[in-house]
């Protein structure tokens, strides 16, 4: 599955500016990052341009208190474990990262629809594992896992 290009006259990301590229240029664009090195990067998402309206307005979100507490609770929890995510070693990686059957599943429907390879694979358990840290879960389960998938945005949109 290749990157589409956006509707005519919209910027890739924002809607409120013309785009001046080709749609050429656009399928091009993403062929300048290398899988090899893709794989290396855990995260990849699409942030969109913020509406001017929405970046005034008043925020419904958690503060940066709130959220600092839960990634620092989650950061414990890998502490107990012996390992920050990150770090956890290949060779236990599947024991920290054990999945249901239905986690099973939507890791192997990933793996073959995307396309990964073995490295993007195990960054895809590891940030699983940190979604299940935040949400105080002991097992990654395939809730996980889809919120992982969600997160290897170029993976979904760019590379066959």
């Amino acid at each position: 599955m290749r990157y589409s290009a956006p509707p005519a006259k919209e910027a890739a990301g924002d809607s409120t500016r013309e785009c001046r590229c080709t749609p050429g240029i656009i399928q091009r664009y993403p062929d300048k990052v290398s899988g090899p090195l893709l794989d290396r990067i855990d995260l990849h998402i699409e942030v969109p341009a913020v509406p001017y309206k929405e970046l005034r307005g008043k925020s419904d979100g958690q503060s940066s208190d709130a959220i600092r507490e839960r990634v620092e609770e989650a950061r414990e929890r890998q502490r107990e474990r012996g390992f920050y995510n990150a770090q956890i070693p290949a060779s236990q990686l599947r024991s920290l990262c054990a999945l249901d059957e239905a986690g099973e599943r939507t890791l192997e429907m990933a793996v073959r629809r995307m396309n990964l390879s073995a490295r993007a694979h195990d960054r895809m358990l590891r940030v699983a594992r940190t979604i299940a840290d935040l949400d105080h879960a002991d097992a990654v389960s395939a809730k996980h896992l889809a919120e992982a998938v969600q997160c290897r945005n170029l993976d979904r949109n760019y590379w066959s």
